[in-house]
């Protein structure tokens, strides 16, 4: 079951993504650093002992990077090995989420 802040989180990129459909080139890389924030999270998470709390925080990254791959200009500001590893931790998380 979806709680109340993960509704607000989801709502909130929805808002915000209607909002920036155009990205300057500067806001693309902003938004692919930020993207990296959580693909090392995610990379870390996963190298420890799964517990619920870490699940959750993994689950909220890989959203996060899926709504982001789900962009046409974030995936066109990204390099082709920048695709690659935001895929492979997203495939990586949903296996440590499973």
């Amino acid at each position: 079951m979806i709680g109340i802040l993960e509704l607000l989180t989801i709502f909130n990129i929805y808002k915000q993504n209607k909002m920036e459909e155009t990205q300057t080139p500067e806001q693309v890389q902003q938004h692919i650093s930020a993207a990296f924030d959580s693909v090392n999270l995610i990379n870390d998470e996963i190298t420890k002992e799964v517990t619920d709390n870490r699940k959750d925080t993994v689950r909220r990254n890989v959203q996060h990077l899926e709504i982001m791959i789900g962009k046409e200009w974030f995936v066109v500001g990204c390099t082709e090995q920048q695709s690659l590893d935001i895929n492979a931790c997203i495939a990586a998380g949903n296996t440590y989420t499973a």
